[in-house]
């Protein structure tokens, strides 16, 4: 591995390694960014599953999204992951920013969630 790529390994593990710590079992929301699209998915830790997803690449949202690679489509799937979190029974969950800086398009994903009606 390229040591880019073991530092973001880093980061996210010792985010996640916190994250445990005070999640008191609440479902981890995961994001991950690439540079032409992003996705979130909602995990349950002890099971091992996802529960809920959202990305610009679903069927749903690629129509309205159009470029997944700005901050309007990752508010866009942060809203859409929001309605079917609570349409699933969710409301409080741990926001996993894997080893991004929550800035920019992570932060845009995390507010639409909040404004959709999740906890965090």
């Amino acid at each position: 591995m390229t040591v880019k790529r073991v530092q973001k390994n880093k980061r996210s593990q010792r985010n996640r390694s916190k994250l445990k710590a005070v999640s008191n079992g609440r479902p981890r929301l995961s994001v991950f960014r690439s540079s032409k699209n992003i996705s979130a998915q909602i995990i349950d830790d002890a099971a091992g599953k996802t529960i809920v997803s959202a990305s610009s690449l679903d069927a749903a949202l690629k129509a309205e999204v159009g470029k997944g690679a700005d901050k309007a489509a990752a508010a866009k799937v942060g809203k859409a992951l929001a309605e079917r979190a609570i349409k699933a029974g969710l409301k409080d969950v741990v926001f996993d920013r894997g080893g991004y800086i929550f800035h920019g398009r992570i932060k845009a994903l995390a507010d639409a969630a909040r404004e959709g009606g999740l906890n965090f």
